[in-house]
């Protein structure tokens, strides 16, 4: 059975942009509210959370949170969520332990959800209790922050831009333990980013916002492939496979990943047969050719169909939808060798990919 999410119409004006937005997010998963600064991003979370008062309509589950036709808003402190912002905030008089124990007081023990052991556990703290927070790295005091948020159990935990303050090492720590906390979990996520390699990690739907609007909603997948929207990702625009691994190379260090509509190679990673891993292929790195060929370097060649083609930010590029079997890719070419190859929508090309890459 399908679980009910977020609706919002949420309106307010800025000095600089007004924003009006329409929201449907599902109930379960990670949706990302993604865009540059000052598109509205975080003015929609703060909404949703009560912190800020936009005029319209909120609801959450079977929870209406805000209703002004019915003179209805639920204050920030009776809304049942975690906030996560840039910022850990933690109390510096405080241990690591007395952080994450904070919130607990904001909720009866009959209605704790999430053991605080299980947020220790999940986010990998327990080395840490005793600490304070200055004494910790960026990355282990945004776990802490984000152990903090789970300790009040919520039904919906609200992430505002939580790894922009953190350098690509500590990303990289952190990102792991916000793959896990959806799915071991089962609880929703609402995560606000302007990076597009966090979302292609670890969101399912995507929501585009510019200057207040939004330009397009949808699965992740669905809204990654879109040639007829201003979206633009400039050297991050690519597709987002799901797929499992089938095979291991140990001669080569390389490992095989099944997905709906082919294989690829890619660099072998510690995971056995039949595990779960996301692939991130960037159109970039999809080059195309009109029959396969064995003289290369390239392990990755999937027959695919063209299904569009569209503009790019350059003049002298374009952007070329294909289908693989039952999944899409994005591939940049010039549109010399478009008319070179002349390719067209219907014709079948082979998508050349290297397996290094192949990003997680």
């Amino acid at each position: 059975m399908k679980q009910r999410g977020i609706e919002a119409e949420l309106h307010t004006d800025f000095a600089d942009f007004s924003l009006g937005v329409s929201l449907s997010l599902p109930g379960r998963g990670v949706s990302a509210l993604f865009g540059p600064s000052g598109s509205g991003k975080t003015s929609c979370l703060r909404a949703l959370a009560g912190l800020m008062r936009a005029r319209g309509f909120v609801r959450f589950a079977d929870e209406i949170w805000q209703d002004d036709a019915k003179g209805v808003f639920v204050p920030a402190h009776r809304r049942a969520i975690g906030v996560v912002f840039q910022e850990a905030s933690l109390f510096a008089h405080l241990s690591v332990r007395g952080n994450v124990e904070y919130g607990l007081r904001r909720v009866p023990p009959a209605q704790r959800r999430i053991a605080l052991e299980q947020a220790i556990e999940l986010l990998g703290i327990a080395p840490l209790l005793e600490r304070r927070p200055q004494t910790l790295s960026g990355g282990e005091r945004q776990r802490v922050a984000i152990a903090r948020a789970l300790a009040v159990s919520p039904r919906l935990l609200l992430m505002d831009e939580p790894l922009s303050a953190l350098d690509v090492g500590r990303k990289e720590e952190i990102i792991p333990y916000l793959e896990r906390l959806p799915h071991e979990l089962d609880l929703p996520i609402v995560y606000v980013s302007h990076a597009p390699d966090e979302v292609a990690r670890l969101a399912d739907y995507l929501v585009v916002l510019r200057t207040g609007k939004v330009l397009a909603s949808g699965p992740l997948q669905e809204v990654l492939v879109l040639l007829d929207t201003p979206i633009r990702l400039g050297e991050e625009a690519g597709v987002v496979l799901q797929g499992n691994v089938a095979e291991h190379d140990e001669t080569w260090a390389l490992m095989c990943v099944a997905f709906l509509g082919g294989r690829l190679w890619v660099r072998r990673e510690d995971l056995p047969l039949g595990a779960p891993l996301r692939l991130r292929v960037l159109a970039r790195d999809v080059s195309l050719a009109r029959s396969p060929h064995q003289d290369t370097n390239v392990l990755n060649m999937l027959p695919a169909r063209v299904e569009e083609i569209g503009e790019d930010d350059h003049p002298a590029d374009a952007l070329v939808r294909l289908t693989v079997g039952e999944s899409a890719l994005l591939a940049r070419v010039t549109r010399r060798s478009v008319a070179r190859l002349d390719l067209h929508p219907g014709q079948t090309v082979w998508a050349q990919i290297k397996a290094v890459a192949v990003l997680r």
